[in-house]
């Protein structure tokens, strides 16, 4: 037999045995039929085919040798909203970046990451095998951070600048010269043959002219240019820059009405900032008991990677152990650790009556910590040496009919007098019994229901708490548990495991609350936590550890403060942060006799709510748009029901007359855009960035040039890009921020902004001098990692003696704090200040603007429902629709990876999850062809049937089903270039969305209190075809 034949025996055999595991691999197998030896003869007689090594460790001496045809880079990935450190190895004679690892330095990369002071040779040496260090300093990339890599080198990667050629939504494209496009941009005219006269952005920057005289609160018209961005990656301060304190537009919108606004709204309601929306995350490396509601270790949250590896090694080399509420099973189980880890399958949509069931159970059975909740007042917190306090104990004026319903009781109620900044809280003092001040008391009642003399008469009022239990007690533990379908056996133990942990048990909660009743669900949640008291405890709820300063005003730079600085005024397109009754269009509403309902939801307490800014502007309430700028985003693809709702509307554009896209790809949502600007692409962008919350110590990622920018570039060398798109046009405008004289520093200078490496040099250059300052780089570390390509810049850019620190932090990735600094004996370090809210007053005293009714100021269950507070299941009957729809995190692909092609060897194509018993019940198996409906829209695709699923369940993985990103044919300058098959596989989740039948206009089904896109718990039923 010859050697060849041989081979593809070898390669069959393989196939055979790995069955559909092998189809997937197909690729890899042919590799392995093709290998070394059968003739091909690999570059490299030890490593093969393999990339040279970046270094090598002597194992005796652990003297390291680099290898001088690379460099090693420090800097953070996107692959997801996760941020995690990585590193990177890249040739130097091409500049091409040959594999990604994780960053050693980096608080999310390595359980155990280095001191910041270690030298990069060091640190390479610290990951070999030389005194066995290299597992206990593994650092790590995920297998999306690993893939994401091919996003630089996609085919369908957009390089030069672009302009539609006919319809919009067409996918048809011609190139465009950079100062072309800012000119036409800036400018306007009739841009388009046989279309409107288009205003361009200069004409539409009027801060005088209002957009409505009869409606003054709207603002100037200058709000009529939208921004929407993505997620904080690094440079969205430069973008929201421009957009709101240079053009002067109050409407900058980030991605987090599509993604996780329940969740951080829930947060903010309970540690009561409307402004920053804090929010906490498990001390993950000290607690004993995890909650999950709504999120999965290791299988979604943020950083998914870091909560994943410390869960991992706490439930096998500790004593963790957790639950996960979820209608999907997730890989956050594992066989191997089944005792550590339950399962609770439930009901999409009915996790806040699973969260009130519990809370019931802890209130009626006194499982909660009484000495915690007692406590009044900053002051008394002190002397009880508790770390945090809430207002379990304020009292809450209740009467119906009295004008201060639902607000606190204040000492100036009391005493008649007028309150100011200090008016003090009202508490039952638990010694003398008697209404006294929340700062006099050292213990107060935590339950209390009775009456208060104000102004003469007898009022009546409750503790924050006692309003929570009677919450709690509207329903049986019965009732909660046929509500969400977990028998109230498990219930009761779930709740007797949690406050059997001391300090150092944790509800966790992430996007699997974004239901149309996410807010209560994200609220409840987060009070559970109160009930033991974890907050700023050691194995507890955590903050974060900050970051140093970098965006505001630093010790170097002030980015807070430029000359000509314009704050925006006026009412947002989506409705956020202004109350319906302050409107012109309520008070006329109000002489007219029906003051209710408004013409849409408004949302006074809610930001960033992206789902409502495209249908708003469809519908021209309460106002309309000019001129629309998306960047790194993609919300026809991200927000559930939108893409149905809007895109003839959207297509047409005397409804919206400018769409510029400043986007690296032609997604879903930039297909409808006029201009395209590319953009950089991972490593090629700057950026400074922060963790969420599971970080304990200040920690700064920085991202900077590892490798040469693709696309075109300006006449002035730079590429063309977010950053220099907005500088050109700011520039040509006049705008200030921008040009010369844009950025003060701390001695009274002021310094351009010309280049994108003006703006974030100077960024850098605060953290690295924030506090004691880094030390300078060294030569050597300056080749080892690459930095040294850029030197000349950062000489250019920065004051002599920033360079070499800021050449420092560049060199590691950023700034990372030590990890001894975490704690302070039992407890964090780093603490939240304020005080945790059992009662929200602010949510307490607003009010749903379809009904007039206010909404509750505890957590509270309720049902599904649309907006004007109508139950879904009174629309959509059960009996037509049998199914609740939700869609499931993905651990390989995100929205905006389903390019790279090795993600798609390992998992090319989602399915329609659903239970044995649903199945048996339809008749169905495993692989049959299935057609899912909706109300919103349908899909075709293959039925995989689980265990792993609560019946009546159907899961989507997101991430697929796309038909932008390279999976639509397009055209530009002529030139077609067909859609590739494989990236349109599957089925895309937000397709099946819903629009809120209850609103008169265009719509997506929201929150009701938030207006928070609702992307679970959709009605559906399944068809065999």
């Amino acid at each position: 037999m010859d050697k060849t034949r041989r081979n593809i025996i070898k390669a069959a055999g393989l196939i055979t045995s790995l069955g559909v595991f092998g189809l997937g691999y197909r690729f890899t197998l042919k590799g392995v039929a093709k290998g070394w030896w059968a003739g091909e003869k690999p570059p490299h007689k030890i490593y093969g085919n393999a990339l040279e090594p970046e270094y090598s460790v002597d194992p005796k001496t652990g003297s390291i040798k680099a290898n001088n045809n690379q460099y090693i880079s420090n800097t953070v990935c996107m692959g997801c909203v996760s941020l995690c450190g990585v590193r990177l190895r890249v040739d130097k004679k091409t500049g091409k970046i040959l594999r990604v690892a994780g960053n050693p330095y980096h608080t999310l990369a390595a359980s155990l990451f280095l001191p910041y002071e270690t030298p990069i040779k060091k640190s390479l040496v610290k990951l070999s095998r030389y005194n066995e260090d290299g597992l206990g300093h593994r650092a790590t990339a995920c297998g999306r951070g690993n893939a994401v890599l091919a996003k630089l080198y996609d085919p369908y990667r957009v390089m030069v600048p672009l302009k539609r050629v006919g319809p919009r939504n067409s996918g048809k494209f011609r190139p465009i010269d950079f100062e072309k496009l800012v000119e036409e941009t800036v400018e306007g005219g009739n841009l388009f043959a046989g279309e409107d006269h288009v205003e361009g952005l200069r004409k539409i920057r009027d801060l005088k002219t209002p957009i409505d005289p009869s409606q003054p609160e709207l603002g100037p018209k200058a709000n009529q240019l939208a921004i929407l961005a993505g997620f904080k990656e690094g440079r969205l301060p430069l973008m929201k820059r421009f957009g709101v304190n240079s053009f002067g537009s109050i409407n900058f919108t980030g991605h987090r009405g599509n993604c996780g606004l329940s969740m951080r709204a829930g947060y903010a309601a309970f540690l009561g900032d409307w402004k920053k929306y804090p929010h906490t995350k498990p001390d993950f490396k000290n607690t004993k008991f995890l909650l999950n509601i709504g999120t999965a270790p290791a299988n979604a949250g943020n950083p998914f990677q870091r909560q994943g590896k410390l869960v991992a090694q706490g439930r096998s080399d500790g004593d963790l152990r957790y639950v996960v509420v979820d209608p999907v099973l997730t890989n956050s189980d594992c066989m191997a650790a089944s005792d550590r880890v339950k399962w609770i399958p439930i009901k999409p949509g009915t996790d806040s009556a699973f969260i009130m069931a519990i809370t019931r159970w802890i209130l009626e059975n006194k499982k909660y910590n009484e000495g915690f909740l007692r406590v009044p007042s900053a002051k008394a917190a002190k002397n009880a040496k508790e770390p945090s306090w809430s207002n379990a104990t304020h009292l809450v004026i209740t009467a119906d009919n009295h004008p201060l319903s639902g607000h606190f009781l204040r000492e100036s109620h009391l005493s008649g007098q007028k309150g100011g900044k200090d008016d003090a809280f009202i508490v039952i003092d638990e010694q003398s019994g008697r209404p006294t001040s929340n700062e006099m008391s050292q213990s107060a009642d935590i339950f209390y229901s009775g009456t208060v003399n104000i102004g003469g008469k007898e009022v009546l009022v409750k503790t924050s708490m006692q309003l929570l239990l009677e919450s709690s007690q509207r329903y049986t533990l019965a009732e909660y548990s046929q509500f969400c379908g977990v028998p109230v056996k498990t219930i009761v133990e779930t709740a007797d495991q949690f406050t059997s942990y001391g300090r150092q048990a944790v509800v966790d909660f992430h996007g699997g609350t974004m239901h149309a009743n996410g807010f209560y669900t994200a609220y409840g949640a987060a009070v559970l936590n109160s009930m033991i008291g974890n907050l700023n405890w050691k194995g507890g709820a955590s903050k974060g550890g900050g970051r140093y300063p970098d965006f505001g005003k630093g010790p170097r730079y002030n980015f807070h403060k430029f000359p000509g600085k314009v704050k925006p005024k006026g009412v947002r397109i989506s409705r956020s942060r202004f109350a319906y009754e302050k409107t012109t269009e309520f008070k006329i509403k109000k002489q007219q006799g029906k003051p209710y309902p408004a013409g849409a939801p408004w949302y006074p307490f809610s930001v960033a709510i992206q789902s409502e800014y495209i249908p708003s502007a469809m519908n021209r309430y309460p106002y309309g748009l000019k001129a629309m700028i998306m960047w790194n985003t993609n919300p026809l693809y991200g927000q559930a029901g939108l893409y149905s709702e809007v895109k003839k509307k959207l297509a047409d554009p005397k409804n919206l007359p400018l769409i510029i896209s400043i986007d690296p790809f032609i997604n879903e949502s930039t297909a409808f855009a006029d201009y395209i600007v590319p953009d950089t692409v991972l490593y090629e962008t700057w950026g400074s960035a922060w963790p969420w919350a599971t970080h304990l110590t200040k920690t700064n990622s920085f991202r900077w040039p590892a490798a040469e920018p693709l696309q075109a570039k300006t006449k002035e060398g730079v590429p063309v890009c977010m950053e220099s798109y907005l500088i050109a046009v700011a520039k040509r405008m006049g705008l200030p921020g921008f040009g010369e004289r844009a950025i003060p520093d701390s001695t009274g200078g002021i310094h351009a902004l010309h280049r994108p490496e003006d703006f974030f040099l100077r960024v850098f250059a605060n953290v690295s001098f924030a506090g004691k300052p880094v030390p300078d780089i060294k030569d050597e570390e300056l080749k080892i990692t690459g930095v040294e390509r850029l030197m000349p810049m950062l000489k250019k850019v920065l004051k002599s003696n920033e360079a070499p620190k800021v050449a420092y932090a560049m060199a590691r990735g950023g700034r990372f704090e030590s990890s001894e600094k975490a704690y302070q004996g039992n407890l964090l370090t780093y603490r939240y200040k304020k005080p945790v809210q059992i009662y929200n007053e602010k949510v307490a005293l607003t009010r749903n603007s379809l009904t007039g009714e206010r909404f509750s100021g505890v957590p509270i269950w309720h049902a599904l429902t649309f907006a004007d507070g109508s139950p879904l299941a009174k629309t959509y009957k059960a009996s037509q629709w049998p199914f609740y729809l939700v869609c499931t995190k993905s651990q390989l692909q995100s929205s905006h990876t389903i390019g790279a092609q090795r993600l798609r060897q390992i998992h090319k194509v989602n399915a329609v999850i659903i239970h044995q018993q649903d199945a048996d019940r339809l008749g169905l198996k495993r692989g049959d062809s299935v057609k899912l409906v909706t109300p919103g829209g349908t899909a075709e695709g293959k039925a995989d049937i689980r265990g792993g699923i609560a019946p009546g369940v159907i899961g989507i993985e997101h991430g697929f089903g796309h038909w932008g990103l390279g999976a639509r044919t397009t055209t530009i300058g002529g030139k077609t270039m067909p859609g590739e098959k494989a990236r349109a596989a599957g089925i895309a989740h937000n397709l099946l969305g819903i629009a809120d039948i209850t609103r008169k206009d265009l719509s997506t089904l929201g929150d009701i209190v938030l207006g928070s896109n609702a992307r679970q718990g959709i009605p559906a039923r399944l068809e065999k075809i």
